[in-house]
């Protein structure tokens, strides 16, 4: 008979965030690219690290699902400018906060500013709450898809998901409006690997398919 003892048939405690990554199957990293687990400290993509430092020492997607539709994540987010800029007209209107009015040639850019500021609190605070909670903003929600820390999966923190709504919508606000969403936002049409808008690489955060 055999000395060894037999293998555990016990599992680990699931981890505390639903969404956190799991560790991928023997003999496959899990990457929705196919491709093999670099050395340590490598990139799997070549070049390392996305952000400096030592790296990760796998593909930070195993484990994850694949990563959101740059064309379906545009779609999230005109519904959630919709939706919220649909509660910023009914709150500036309601105090009398006009984009602008025009009397005599003058252009009372006070208002202008007042509105710029309600927009963005109201983005911020929408964006930086729905993000936390789940990952998911109402328009990512219905089109099946979240946003997950790059390293490890997981559902942003606070400063994370504040970071990363601040870089997409001070902007937006205050002075580039649509264009700097544009930006921002379609960079994930041409960034490789992880498909991140500017703000995900600022907050490290990559936006994956739900279903």
């Amino acid at each position: 008979m055999s000395s060894e003892p037999p293998p555990g048939s016990g599992q680990q405690p699931p981890e505390d965030d639903p969404f956190r990554k799991q560790p991928p199957p023997s003999g496959d990293s899990g990457s929705p690219y196919g491709s093999q687990p670099p050395p340590y400290g490598g990139d799997p993509y070549g070049g390392g690290s996305p952000y400096g430092g030592g790296g990760y020492p796998t593909d930070p997607l195993a484990g994850m699902p694949p990563l959101a539709d740059s064309g379906r994540r545009t779609l999230a987010r005109i519904i959630d400018m919709i939706l919220v800029g649909i509660v910023v007209a009914l709150l500036t209107w309601g105090f009398g906060v006009n984009e602008y009015d025009v009397d005599a040639d003058k252009v009372e850019y006070g208002k202008s500013l007042a509105q710029s500021l309600v927009a963005a609190l109201l983005y911020i605070g929408y964006d930086t709450f729905m993000i936390t909670k789940s990952g998911q903003t109402l328009g990512k929600k219905w089109l099946k898809m979240r946003v997950a820390n790059l390293e490890n999966g997981s559902t942003p923190s606070v400063q994370t998901a504040l970071l990363r709504s601040l870089v997409l919508w001070i902007p937006f606000a205050f002075c580039c409006a649509c264009v700097w969403t544009a930006i921002s936002g379609g960079w994930s049409f041409f960034d490789k690997p992880y498909k991140q808008g500017l703000h995900d690489k600022a907050a490290k955060t990559v936006v994956v398919s739900t279903g």
